[in-house]
């Protein structure tokens, strides 16, 4: 891996995000621990435990604000002040020894051999010869980059086009490192093997098997070693509270029909992503309508054929992609408070401006939670996941005042509404890594129109470009970028040419070089971008980007009109 950001140069990511250029992993940890207190001074302890990540990289720290109240300027004051009074690594304390089996059978085996210049025996030989070091955990949720491999090794590059799904257990190479993929995921890395290995659990704090220092050793799997992760082990039984309402039995689960909130915030840096609304502004609205918090549960829906019958009396409210409503077989608008008593049906049907609509209830929906979220997650299944058919729907107590309806045409001037006949136009600011690219990148990625892959979900869109994909890298030198803190909205080249824009479930970490990252003011749009949609990605400065999003911010809850005339009973 090659870092591609000198050290102490601040850098941002998108308008909500900082690359800070360090020497090494354990310069990261250093700085991400001299930040901790300096970001508390700066915004205030509130902010800066929650609206606030740190994200350790190989060779950088990132800075992500996840919320309105801080700003990035404040932010990197701070950043730069604990750079000019330096930050040295602390003395690494001895860690772990813990020894992985494991069968030597993946599909990239032969590969990685002609790429290393071994035969495909040489290349377990060496792996196994020697204890690797953990450096850095992120990616996924126990994802550990293992530092030490021998030289041959080191020189097997990531894959040309990342997989859309790499199994749990898979043992892998790339740029230099090892790890063992803890979760199925998407992933860019060559499949050498599988253990059975465990290395992340849910239940059992610090939830991460391995940490940074530990020293692993890879062994050949006798005849009783596990070497395929046991099966996913159903949730666990969720009791609803006291307080909580039985609102929705689900008739039909349509397509896929999963909870959402406001995320998950203070876990990236172990390698949890925030999950949350693909289409955050009509996920807020849909929240305002009923008078929740902006960041409450509700139920994201994919594709429309969803059916529910209402359990107990509530008020609801649907906004997104412009989906056909029936209550009872009656057609009901979009956008406004729906009224509904025990045994009515609600339909959500064809979605015609998107690929995702919100349900919101007033009082909130609950379910299990995973770090203190109800959201779902496709990168490493956290959350209930997707309702199936005979599941019920619990909100919590509720209070007035709710709202009545949105004012016309509140999505379109949110920018959360697309039409899909024409491309989508996406506002992107330059990424962080200009030097991996021509010197003319973004103006050939604005003059190129796509398509989104059908392969895409809420990890990320892949984009195709009609024809041949227009060249944005620079000429391959044979390095790769050094793994780094990623946003959503990031867009990744890996080097077949085609982008790869990240979603609310990305990993917290990606080694493909980020050429421009989409406004946040845009996340509604690119939210409603299924497979097939046409886009076109248009540059603008960070500072438009900055101002976009606050105003979108301050105008959601103006959005809504009048109040429905019932109070709480």
């Amino acid at each position: 891996m090659t870092p591609s950001i000198p050290t102490g140069e601040t850098r941002v990511l998108g308008e909500r995000a900082l690359l800070v250029g360090v020497r090494d992993a354990a310069a990261a940890r250093a700085l991400a621990a001299a930040l901790a207190p300096a970001l508390v001074a700066a915004c205030g302890r509130d902010a800066a435990e929650h609206a606030v990540e740190v994200v350790c990289g190989f060779a950088t720290v990132g800075v992500v604000l996840t919320d309105p109240v801080v700003d990035l300027a404040t932010v990197r004051d701070a950043v730069e002040r604990v750079l000019a009074a330096g930050a040295e690594p602390a003395t690494p304390a001895d860690g772990r020894p813990v020894t992985i089996p494991c069968a030597f059978d993946g599909p990239d085996l032969d590969e990685v051999a002609a790429r290393s210049g071994c035969s495909t025996g040489d290349v377990v030989a060496q792996l196994t010869a020697h204890e690797l070091t953990v450096a850095v955990v992120g990616f996924s949720p126990g994802f550990a980059y293992l530092d030490g491999l021998p030289a041959p090794l080191q020189r097997v590059p990531r894959r040309a086009e990342p997989r859309p799904a790499v199994p749990a257990g898979s043992v892998a190479l790339a740029g230099g490192h090892a790890a063992v993929y803890p979760t199925p995921s998407p992933g860019g890395w060559n499949l050498i093997g599988r253990t059975g290995f465990p290395l992340f659990s849910l239940e059992h704090p610090p939830f991460a098997v391995l940490a940074p220092g530990d020293r692993v050793q890879f062994s050949v799997a006798a005849a009783d070693d596990p070497v395929s992760p046991p099966p996913m082990r159903p949730a666990p039984a969720w009791s609803a509270p006291g307080t909580a309402r039985r609102v929705f039995e689900v008739v039909a689960p349509g397509l896929r029909a999963v909870l959402q909130d406001g995320g998950r915030r203070g876990v990236a840096a172990v390698g949890v992503p925030a999950a949350g609304a693909a289409d955050p502004v009509s996920f807020m609205l849909a929240n305002a309508l009923v008078g929740n918090p902006a960041g409450a549960g509700a139920l994201e829906i994919t594709g429309g054929a969803t059916r529910l019958r209402c359990v107990e009396s509530c008020h609801a409210a649907i906004v997104g992609a412009a989906p056909e409503l029936r209550v009872d077989g009656a057609p009901v608008p979009d956008g406004q408070l729906v009224p509904l008593a025990p045994g009515q049906a609600l339909e959500v049907r064809g979605l015609e401006q998107g690929c995702r609509t919100y349900l919101a209830v007033a009082g909130g929906l609950l379910g299990p939670t995973a770090f203190a979220s109800v959201s779902s997650d496709e990168l490493c299944r956290l959350g209930a996941g997707p309702l199936e058919a005979g599941g019920h729907l619990w909100a919590g107590p509720w209070a007035p005042p709710l709202g009545d309806h949105l004012e016309a045409g509140a999505r379109r001037e949110l920018g959360a509404e697309i039409d899909t006949e024409s491309p989508v136009e996406l506002r992107v600011v330059p990424g962080p890594h200009p030097e991996w690219f021509e010197r003319d990148a973004l103006a050939r990625l604005a003059a190129t129109v796509f398509a989104v892959a059908a392969e895409s979900n809420r990890v990320g869109l892949r984009l195709r470009a009609e024809g041949a994909p227009p060249t944005l890298r620079a000429g391959d030198s044979g390095h790769e970028l050094d793994s780094q803190c990623v946003v959503t909205g990031a867009i990744q080249v890996p080097p077949d040419g085609n982008p790869v824009v990240l979603l609310p479930d990305h990993a917290t970490l990606g080694g493909y070089p980020v050429l421009a990252v989409v406004a946040a003011a845009d996340h509604g749009r690119l939210g409603q971008c299924g497979p097939g949609t046409p886009v076109r990605l248009v540059p603008i400065g960070a500072e438009e980007a900055g101002g976009a999003w606050r105003a979108q911010r301050r105008a959601v809850a103006g959005a809504v009109v009048g109040h429905y005339p019932l109070s709480a009973g």
